[in-house]
């Protein structure tokens, strides 16, 4: 398994859990932002390794902000992480899966794709535009043989949660987010989205006058 991010320290310990559990992996640190970090890491953990199977796309960040205050600087942080990240990731990879006729790549957005509340709006953009992408992306390369899954989880116990004031509801930890993930995974779910019944309530909060909407946000 080829493990890349920014942090050095995480990384050596996830590989150390791997390989203490029997799997074999291999990491490179990089900044899924900065677009030739993240190819000079995927080639050497391609080097490592051999051919990647299987792109899970993970990086992201959240930040508030809203235009009484703006704030260009964070919006461009989650615009180059959320967004571009996940497409110089991808452009890494999908050269070598089309030579193949086989690949699959994850790209991991938010159920906040579907709905926003004030303050949040920049993010849900990111992710907005991270699925519309990624479908965009599974019909073009379906004909090569590639895989692309959707995953649009809800609120997820890791840092960038850790804080958040707000309500989160359906809240799960990240140990059981990610066994979901890797069941959709395995099952080559197209879209999947979860906790289901924060994902139906999601679209439907959608069609609320916006006085509701304000007041449940």
């Amino acid at each position: 398994m080829g493990l890349t991010a920014r942090r050095e320290a995480p990384l050596r310990d996830l590989a150390a859990l791997i390989e203490a559990d029997g799997g074999r992996a291999a990491w490179a640190a990089a900044d899924a932002a900065d677009r030739e970090a993240s190819h000079r890491a995927i080639s050497s953990l391609v080097a490592a390794l051999g051919p990647v199977d299987l792109m899970v796309a993970n990086a992201g960040v959240g930040l508030s902000g809203q235009m009484l205050t703006p704030n260009a600087a964070d919006y461009e942080t989650m615009v180059r992480v959320n967004l571009l990240g996940p497409y110089y990731a991808f452009e890494a990879v999908v050269p070598a899966m089309v030579e193949r006729g086989s690949g699959h790549l994850v790209g991991i957005s938010s159920l906040a794709a579907y709905i926003t509340a004030p303050g949040t709006g920049q993010y849900s953009a990111t992710k907005a535009g991270l699925s519309i992408w990624l479908e965009s992306l599974r019909l073009e390369l379906q004909p090569e043989g590639i895989l692309v899954t959707t995953i649009q989880p809800g609120f997820v116990e890791t840092p960038m949660t850790a804080s958040n004031d707000g309500a989160m509801p359906g809240l799960m930890s990240a140990q059981r987010a990610a066994a979901l993930m890797a069941r959709a995974i395995r099952k080559k779910k197209k879209v999947y989205d979860f906790p289901w019944r924060i994902s139906v309530a999601a679209r439907l909060a959608r069609h609320l006058p916006d006085w509701v909407r304000r007041r449940i946000s």
